[in-house]
């Protein structure tokens, strides 16, 4: 019998993160392909935690997850009606309770919250499991996601070829407007996360020539789909990603050199895009967050329930800004999740950032989770002025690029390599135990 770990739950969660980034790209609520996800996720994750232990888990990762959910069911649970005089406007109560006015729920639209439980339910399933894999297990998911950014920009790239506006419908529950998204802006977050990953290969595993080619497709990719934000972001991540990963690679600096002005020539293309179009117009991302912001202001406390934005924004609506287009989301992921669930989601997020930030010292030793660090922070940085996370395919992704960033195995790994010494054997570089003969 071979004593050989096995890998089944590695190819199990590889197959959870390339489905949802074959299916996850819609930003609807109710879509059947983002039910799918979730249970193939919590359904996953219970395979691999019923196995022998793995992984352990920081405790305060764990405890950080175990308050967001909790505060999520909380919204959802009857409470005495009398908590909530005067910590919100009357038109936003809570819905009684079978009828009765003496107990009410913190969200104004439980089934949406429920969604929305659900939904984190599934990405926090996805990043506990990756957490308790091996080191070696969660690197090599990294080919899964490769594959499902492969298809997502074969996609764009067949549509882009086609015509300028191509649009898929029936294939899935949500029209495909961009690679196997609803959402031009989220394809190019797709696109953009990836680049880390591409230099880290590139860099690191020896593939510089098809890093490059894939680095070259990813930015073109960006320029043909026309996300402002997207392109400014993958021009930025890309540069960063070159200096952050080349300084521990050995990499020549001529190459490096040509990656800058390959980089060079793409910046003159991505402004050239950009002067083309207005960066804001008076009814966009400005408004939305004014508004927004009106709402947190009355809901301080308690938020309005998550997924409950559409619903509740429209009460602070400007009777100058109602349109038949109505809005759907902040565009604005920190302002959305502070209306939704007020001040205990705030210091959700304050905690998070600070975890994240605290395992920057440690990240710095491993190419690879400095390349998730690099993505991860992008990512939020997209938030801003989006809601990316609001799809199944990049809430999947932004789930396993954390869990690259928190997993323990890592550091162990980095350590154990410490304590031992590269030698040249027969024209071979190996690694053995320092204190022992070769």
């Amino acid at each position: 019998m071979s004593d050989r770990p096995s890998e089944w739950d590695k190819y199990l969660l590889g197959t959870v993160l390339f489905v949802s980034l074959l299916i996850g790209g819609g930003t609807a609520s109710g879509l059947y392909t983002d039910t799918l996800i979730e249970v193939a996720a919590i359904i996953s994750a219970a395979a691999v935690f019923s196995q022998t232990p793995g992984q352990t888990i920081h405790r305060p990762v764990l405890w950080l997850l175990v308050f967001a959910v909790a505060l999520a069911v909380l919204q959802i649970v009857p409470l005495p009606a009398a908590i909530f005089n005067g910590l919100r406007p009357e038109l936003l109560l809570g819905d009684p309770w079978v009828g009765e006015s003496r107990f009410r729920f913190i969200s104004v639209g439980v089934g949406r919250t429920v969604e929305s439980l659900l939904y984190l339910l599934g990405a926090a399933a996805f990043f506990l499991a990756v957490l308790r894999l091996r080191a070696e297990q969660a690197s090599a998911l990294l080919p899964f996601f490769f594959m499902g950014v492969i298809c997502n920009g074969f996609a764009g790239a067949i549509q882009y070829s086609l015509s300028d506006d191509v649009a898929i419908v029936g294939l899935l529950p949500f029209t495909i407007n961009a690679g196997l998204f609803a959402n031009v802006n989220h394809f190019s977050a797709l696109l953009f996360v990836s680049i880390p990953f591409v230099v880290y290969y590139g860099l690191f595993r020896g593939h510089l020539l098809s890093g490059s080619f894939g680095l070259i497709a990813l930015l073109l990719l960006l320029l043909a789909a026309g996300s402002r934000a997207g392109v400014l972001i993958g021009l930025a991540i890309t540069v960063l990603s070159v200096i952050f990963l080349s300084a521990r690679s050995r990499v020549s600096g001529f190459s490096v050199l040509l990656i800058f002005i390959g980089l060079s020539i793409y910046t003159m293309s991505a402004w050239t895009k950009l002067d083309a179009q207005a960066l804001d117009p008076a009814f966009g991302r400005g408004e939305f967050a004014r508004t927004t912001i009106d709402g947190i202001k009355d809901n301080w406390a308690t938020g309005i329930g998550y997924g409950n934005f559409q619903k509740a924004y429209q009460i602070y609506e400007r009777e100058s800004m109602i349109f038949r287009e109505y809005v759907n989301h902040a565009h604005n992921e920190y302002l959305e999740i502070a209306f939704e669930g007020g001040i205990p989601a705030i210091l959700l997020m304050v905690g998070y950032f600070i975890l994240l930030f605290a395992a920057l010292a440690r990240v710095r030793r491993d190419p690879l989770q400095k390349a998730a660090f690099l993505s991860v922070s992008f990512l939020l940085v997209h938030s801003l002025v989006d809601y990316p996370l609001r799809t199944g395919a990049l809430a999947m992704t932004f789930a396993y690029m954390n869990a690259i960033i928190f997993h323990k195995g890592f550091a162990e790994r980095s350590s154990r390599k410490s304590e031992m010494i590269e030698i040249d054997h027969n024209g071979d570089k190996l690694l053995v135990p320092i204190g022992t003969s070769s």
